[in-house]
């Protein structure tokens, strides 16, 4: 018989609304509460620099569900509600509610799923009305209103929003500047190879892109941002955007036995429990299990939906029947201009970091080869790097550029890596072949059989 447990959601985003929809299922006698700070469920911000872009017009699209049909499946919504303090003793959750009331849930289980804000720079500046952040569907739509009157916008950050945001502006007709204090962009999931393959993307597509330009300020003039100002130079903006990361929204939780990354973000086990018995958390608030690297905070959607399966059903379970998440490998892609990139696993860089801590020698390959056969037309350049394991060749990571449907090459790379394949083994792994797909020799072969 199934328990009536008094199941708490802090947060209806991504990991938050999988946590309780997986846990009504597999439980529906129990009470499922989701206190939610914004007026809305369950929405995918991943698709904002498309929809900015013009790839859609219907924002609906990126709402996999409405309070509607959560509330119909018998979940208790709490909108426009933000919870400012959780006492894990009493098991209470204290919250305040839409009309600024602060109110108290009791809970049995918890489930914390409060995501991340973007960082803001300390700059006078930040809440101008021509700067904008990236992160909510109301930030996308401020500046898609205001399109029309910006020529000029600056992008500030070098990761994944910033290059995406770049890439649509860009496609738009903008002039747009992107700013990165380091020496190449996306430089944590790629090594330097392939960040210059994207920067060089981007530069077609009419890119400035200016590298190890730290901000220093922003001039302003009747309230507005005029001009960018780094170390070297003055950037006149019409607009700007800051896509600098984010911080975990965890500052509200202060039980010194809930442990926590340096970051602020919640640790949890592969259960997705955190370090408080029958109190869970994923998504961007969170770690992840990394297969190689341990405990990591890698804010991506995929970890938070995952997660959130997994603890919807570990929450309404007893720990004897847990089930876990085999691990991560930070797998991710990216669209930039008309190429696409896609890691998995360890770059070289990170490879080289714990050969400094491990006696394990690691050795990588790149090449450049074809997509396809050469008289079906539309071929194109692959480019394809593997670090593997030097004593027994291992793959541990891979890294790929190219255009159309070069990216989806990365799942079979994500398997091998997951199977611990060696390259020997990778080198004649089954990959299907007709002229318009690969060579006879498939790319992932061609490569794998590079490796010494």
């Amino acid at each position: 018989m199934q328990q009536e447990l008094n199941i708490v959601v802090i947060g209806g985003i991504a990991a938050g609304m999988s946590v309780a929809a997986k846990a009504k299922r597999e439980n529906p006698q129990a009470n499922i509460t989701v206190i939610e700070k914004e007026n809305y469920i369950s929405f995918g911000a991943c698709g904002l620099p498309y929809y900015l872009g013009g790839q859609f017009d219907d924002p609906q699209k990126m709402f996999a569900r409405t309070p509607e049909m959560i509330e119909k499946s018998g979940i208790n919504l709490l909108l426009e509600s933000e919870a400012t303090a959780v006492d894990t003793t009493r098991k209470i959750v204290t919250y305040r509610d839409k009309s600024g009331m602060n109110q108290e849930i009791a809970f049995d289980r918890l489930m914390i799923a409060t995501g991340a804000s973007a960082n803001r720079l300390p700059f006078e500046g930040m809440d101008a009305p021509n700067l904008y952040l990236h992160t909510k569907l109301r930030d996308a739509e401020a500046l898609k209103a205001k399109l029309d009157q910006y020529r000029s916008i600056a992008i500030i950050g070098g990761g994944f929003i910033g290059v995406e945001v770049a890439d649509q502006l860009a496609l738009l007709g903008k002039k747009v500047t992107l700013l990165q204090s380091g020496d190449a962009i996306m430089q944590g999931p790629f090594d330097p190879e392939f960040s210059h393959l994207m920067q060089e993307a981007l530069e077609a597509e009419g890119v400035d892109l200016r590298l190890q330009q730290n901000v220093t300020g922003f001039q302003l003039s009747d309230g507005k941002i005029v001009a960018v100002k780094t170390e070297v130079e003055k950037i006149t903006v019409d607009a700007v955007v800051v896509a600098i990361g984010f911080r975990p929204n965890t500052d509200f939780l202060t039980d010194p036995q809930l442990k926590k990354l340096p970051n602020g973000a919640i640790l949890i086990n592969p259960f997705g429990e955190t370090s408080i018995e029958g109190v869970f958390s994923a998504g961007d608030c969170a770690s992840i299990y990394h297969r190689q690297l341990g405990d990591r905070y890698i804010p991506l959607a995929t970890y938070a939906n995952k997660m959130g399966r997994i603890i919807g059903s570990n929450i309404v379970r007893s720990p004897e029947h847990y089930i876990a998440f085999p691990g991560a490998l930070g797998s991710s892609m990216i669209k930039v201009g008309q190429y696409e990139a896609g890691s998995t696993g360890l770059t070289e860089k990170m490879a080289k970091q714990l050969e400094e801590s491990t006696e394990v020698k690691y050795k990588s390959t790149l090449i450049k080869t074809a997509n396809h056969t050469d008289y079906y037309p539309g071929q194109e350049e692959l480019t394809i790097k593997l670090v593997y394991r030097e004593d027994n060749h291992r793959l541990v990571g891979a890294q790929i550029f190219g255009k159309k449907d070069a990216a989806l090459r990365l799942h079979a790379l994500s398997v091998a890596i997951h199977a611990e394949l060696s390259t020997e083994e990778l080198g004649f792994l089954d990959l299907g072949y007709a002229p318009p797909f690969t060579t006879t020799w498939e790319a992932i072969n061609i490569a794998a059989n590079t490796a010494k």
